[in-house]
C-alpha cells in the first residue's frame, strides 16, 4: 500500500474528499490543568466525525485553499489518508509563528509515518512562508499529546490568547522550524 503526498488544490481536492475518511478517536484520559499544573484526568468520549461533518471540513478547507491556507494530502490510491493545513498569516511578538491548523490522519493509517511525513510537509511550508514557529492548538488527549510530543512539539513560548480562548481544554504548543527533523523516512 503506497501513500503518495501531494499538495492540495482544486484539481485533486473537493467539497466530497473526506467521505472516506475515519476521524475516530476514543479517548479516556486528557491533560488538564490542575493546581497550576498539567495532570492526566479521566476523561471518556469518542470522537467521530460523520459523512456530513467530513463534507464540512472538506468545504472549509477547499473555500481556502490557494488564498489563506496551504494543505498537503496523503493518498492510499484516490482515497485521501491524511491531511494538514497551514495557514499563511504570520502572528506573534517573540518569533514568527504560523497556525498549524489541521492535522488529521485516518484512523487505518495511523502509526504508519503518514503523520510524520505530512508534519514534515507544513514545517517546509511554513519556512516558505516566512515562518520561524509552528503553532499549535493541540487537542488535550493523552494520544494527542503524545503523538505531538514524538514530533519534538512543546509548549507554546508566546500563547496566542485567541486560538486558547476558542479551545480552553486544547494545549497550546509551537515547533521551532530551525530544529527541524527531516520526517522523510
Amino acid at each position: 500500500m503506497e501513500i503518495r503526498y501531494e499538495k492540495l488544490n482544486h484539481g485533486n481536492f473537493g467539497g466530497h474528499s473526506l467521505d472516506d475518511f475515519i476521524r475516530h478517536q476514543t479517548i479516556t484520559e486528557c491533560w488538564r490543568n490542575v493546581d497550576g499544573e498539567l495532570k492526566l484526568v479521566p476523561n471518556d468520549f469518542t470522537e467521530d466525525w460523520t459523512v456530513e461533518k467530513c463534507r464540512e471540513v472538506a468545504a472549509g478547507i477547499s473555500c481556502r485553499l490557494e488564498k489563506d491556507l496551504s494543505a498537503f494530502g496523503a493518498f492510499c490510491g484516490n482515497r485521501l489518508v491524511g491531511f494538514v493545513t497551514v495557514e499563511h498569516e504570520i502572528f506573534g511578538n517573540s518569533a514568527k509563528y504560523v497556525n498549524l491548523e489541521q492535522f488529521q490522519v485516518s484512523q487505518d493509517f495511523r502509526g504508519k509515518g503518514t503523520g510524520r511525513k505530512l508534519f514534515a510537509l507544513a514545517c517546509s511550508e511554513a519556512k516558505n512562508l516566512g515562518a520561524q514557529k509552528l503553532y499549535i492548538s493541540a487537542h488535550s488527549s493523552k494520544e494527542s499529546q503524545a503523538a505531538y510530543k514524538a514530533l519534538d512539539c512543546i509548549p507554546a513560548v508566546e500563547v496566542n490568547e485567541k486560538m486558547a480562548a476558542e479551545e480552553p481544554f486544547d494545549i497550546q504548543m509551537e515547533f521551532a522550524l530551525e530544529q527541524e527533523k527531516i520526517y522523510e523516512n
